[in-house]
C-alpha cells in the first residue's frame, strides 16, 4: 500500500460518511478484532502511527523487515499488518471492503482491500526478533502461533475509536496531548515509556533525564488490560497516578497508550520513539535494555546488547525528529541516604536494592517494604493487587493417569478446605466438567486440550475472586497445563500436583474396566494405553498414592500450602 501523507488529527471520517459506511457495512464481510488488532487499529485511527493511513501492503511490509523503512524510504521499523484467518482471506480481493468490529460486534472502521497475501511468519520472526526459535525469544510464540497466516492491506476509514470505560481522561490522542503541551507552555517534552510501576529509583532516574534534556515529562506507559477483570492493569495505572504526586508540581503529565510490546529490541525502541514524536514529544528516555523482552526481570540475561537501542535512536535522531536521552540506572546508597546514578557509585559505598521477585515475596507474606524503595501510597496500591497469600485465592491442579487417585484426593482436599471455612471452595473434577461444561467435546487431542483450558478458565475466575478451585482432570498434555498455569498464576496461587501413581497400579484399580477395554481394542485413544501422558516438567508437588491413604496424600498438600503461606 502506498502511504500518502495525511495531516488530519485522526482517520475518523465525517459523521455523514460514517452513517453511509454503517449502512453499507451490513453487507460487508466482517472481522471481530482481538486485543492486539484493536490496539493497532486505535493507533492507526488516532494517528499515533503517522504517516500510516492503513495496513501495510506486501512491498512496504518486506521493505520494513529488510531496511526498517517503508518502500518510499520513510523511516518505520516495525510492520503494522492486519492478519486474517484463511476462511475470511479467501473471500476478499482488491477493491472489496471489510468491516472491522470489536469483540461485541461494534463497527469501528471499514478497510478497503488492496491486496491479500500469505505471510511467512517464521521469516518475519527472524527479521524482527533475530530468531524463529521460541526457546530463544519469548516474542516468537505469539508471532508464529497466535497471528493468523494471511495478511490484508489497504486504507482504513474510521467510524469510532475502540471504546474504553476505564481511565478515559488519561487516554490522550496525539492531537490532545500536543494541545495539552501547548496550553501548558511546554516546548521541550521528554517521554517515558513505562512498563512497570514507578518506584523511587525510577522517579529519580526520570527526573535526572528530564533535567539533562531541560524538558517536562510525559509519563506514557503502554497499558493494555488482558480482560475486563485484569486487576494488575488497574493497579499499574493507579500507581502511575500516585507517582505524579512525587514529581515537582507541574513537571509531569500522565497519559496511557494502548500498545502491546513486540519484544523487538532496538527496532521496538525506535518505534516507541516515533510514536512519541507523533504525540508532540521532543525527547525520549532510553533505558540500557529498552525494548528487550527480558528487561526488568532482575536477571543479567538479555537478548539484545546493552545500549543497542540508544545507539540506533542516536543514529536516526535527526531524521526521526526526536532526541534520545539515556535513562541511567539509579542505586540507593545507604551511606548518603540518597539515590545516585550507578556511574557515580564508588566501590566502598553500601548499596541497597530490592528485586522484583523479592518485592512479590514481601507482598505475598505481608512483610514490610522500606520507604527508600517505594513511597507508601504506591505500596498501598500494590498490596491491593497482591494481598498476602493467606488472603489470596488459589488453585490446586491435580494431574495424572486415569486411576491415579486424583478424584479421591480432590474430594478429601475439598472436605478439609470446607472444614476450615476460610474461603469458598469449588471442585472441578474431570468427569463433572465433561458432563456439565464440555459435554459436546470428544477425546481428540484438540478437544482434550480445549477441555483442560476451559477448566483453567473457570478456576482462574474462582481464584481471582478469592476462592479455592480444586481441579482433577487427567490433563495429559504439557501445553495445556502450561496455558492453565499462565492463566491462573496471573490472578492468584497455582499449585500443580502430579499424582504420579505408576500405570500398573492404576490398571489394578480400574473399577470401570476402561484399561481392560482399551487393551482389548474396544475403545481408542485412552490415556496411558494408546494416547500418551506427558508428565509435568516442574510440578509444585509429586505424590505417588500407591502406598499411602488419601488422607495422607491430602496432608502432604496441606503442609505445602501452609509452608507457602496460603494457610494459617
Amino acid at each position: 500500500m502506498k502511504v500518502e501523507p495525511n495531516h488530519a488529527e485522526s482517520l475518523l471520517v465525517h459523521f455523514r460518511r460514517a452513517e453511509e459506511l454503517r449502512a453499507r457495512a451490513t453487507t460487508y464481510p466482517s472481522l471481530d478484532l482481538n486485543r492486539r488488532q484493536l490496539c493497532d487499529l486505535e493507533l492507526l485511527l488516532n494517528r499515533a502511527y503517522y504517516p500510516l493511513t492503513g495496513y501495510l501492503g506486501r512491498e512496504d511490509y518486506q521493505s520494513v523487515l529488510e531496511t526498517m523503512r517503508l518502500a518510499d524510504g520513510t523511516l518505520w521499523p516495525l510492520p503494522v499488518c492486519l492478519d486474517l484467518p484463511g476462511e475470511v482471506a479467501r473471500t476478499l480481493g482488491p477493491g472489496d471492503n471489510l468491516a472491522l468490529r470489536d469483540g461485541e460486534g461494534f463497527l469501528l472502521a471499514v478497510l478497503t482491500v488492496q491486496e491479500v497475501w500469505r505471510a511467512d511468519r517464521a521469516a518475519e520472526a527472524r527479521a524482527l526478533l533475530g530468531t524463529d526459535d521460541p526457546a530463544r525469544h519469548p516474542g516468537v510464540r505469539p508471532l508464529v502461533e497466535e497471528v493468523y497466516p494471511w495478511y490484508v492491506s489497504g486504507a482504513v476509514e474510521g467510524i469510532s475509536l475502540p471504546v474504553h470505560y476505564d481511565f478515559r481522561p488519561l487516554r490522550l490522542t496525539p492531537a490532545q496531548a500536543h494541545r495539552r503541551f501547548a496550553e501548558a507552555g511546554w516546548r521541550r517534552v521528554i517521554a517515558y515509556h513505562a512498563e512497570r510501576p514507578l518506584f523511587r529509583a525510577e522517579l529519580e532516574a526520570t527526573q535526572a533525564a528530564a533535567r539533562q534534556a531541560g524538558a517536562h515529562i510525559f509519563l506514557h506507559p503502554a497499558v493494555v488490560a488482558r480482560d475486563p477483570g485484569d486487576l494488575y492493569h488497574y493497579t499499574r495505572v493507579r500507581c502511575y497516578q500516585r507517582a505524579l504526586a512525587h514529581y515537582p508540581k507541574g513537571l509531569a503529565l500522565l497519559g496511557i497508550l494502548p500498545l502491546l510490546p513486540r519484544g523487538a529490541g532496538p527496532r521496538e525502541a525506535l518505534w516507541q520513539a516515533l510514536i512519541r514524536k507523533n504525540f508532540g514529544c521532543t525527547h525520549f528516555m532510553v533505558a540500557e535494555d529498552q525494548g528487550d523482552p527480558l528487561a526488568g526481570r532482575d536477571s543479567p540475561q538479555r537478548i539484545y546488547p546493552l545500549n543497542a537501542a540508544y545507539e540506533l535512536l542516536a543514529q536516526h535522531a535527526e531524521e526521526a525528529g526526536i532526541t534520545p536521552v539515556h535513562l541511567e540506572p539509579m542505586a540507593y546508597v545507604e551511606d548518603k541516604a540518597q539515590y545516585l546514578p550507578l556511574s557515580r557509585v564508588e566501590p566502598w559505598m553500601q548499596v541497597k536494592s530490592l528485586s522484583f521477585p523479592e518485592l512479590r515475596r514481601r507482598l505475598e507474606h505481608d512483610l514490610a517494604l522500606p520507604e527508600w524503595f517505594a513511597p507508601p501510597d504506591i505500596v498501598e496500591e500494590l498490596r491491593r493487587a497482591w494481598p498476602p497469600r493467606s488472603r489470596q485465592g488459589f488453585t490446586i491442579f491435580l494431574t495424572g493417569l486415569p486411576g491415579a487417585g486424583k478424584s479421591t484426593l480432590a474430594k478429601v482436599l475439598v472436605t478439609k478446605f470446607m472444614e476450615m471455612r476460610g474461603r469458598p471452595v469449588t471442585l472441578l473434577d474431570g468427569d463433572i466438567v465433561r458432563k456439565n461444561l464440555s459435554s459436546e467435546l470428544g477425546f481428540s487431542p484438540e478437544h482434550r486440550h480445549l477441555n483442560v483450558v476451559r477448566i483453567g478458565f473457570v478456576a482462574s475466575e474462582i481464584t481471582k475472586n478469592g476462592g479455592i478451585a480444586v481441579c482433577a482432570p487427567i490433563a495429559p498434555y504439557e501445553r495445556s497445563r502450561r496455558q492453565v498455569r499462565e492463566m491462573i498464576s496471573a490472578v492468584g496461587g497455582y499449585i500443580e500436583v502430579y499424582v504420579s501413581t505408576p500405570l500398573a497400579v492404576c490398571e489394578e484399580r480400574d473399577r470401570k474396566g476402561m484399561y481392560a477395554k482399551a487393551r482389548a481394542g474396544l475403545i481408542k485413544g485412552y490415556t496411558g494405553v494408546d494416547d500418551p501422558y506427558e508428565p509435568p516438567a516442574r510440578p509444585e508437588l509429586e505424590i505417588d498414592t500407591s502406598d499411602i491413604t488419601p488422607e495422607e496424600a491430602a496432608q502432604e498438600v496441606l503442609l505445602y500450602l501452609a509452608e507457602q503461606g496460603y494457610l494459617r
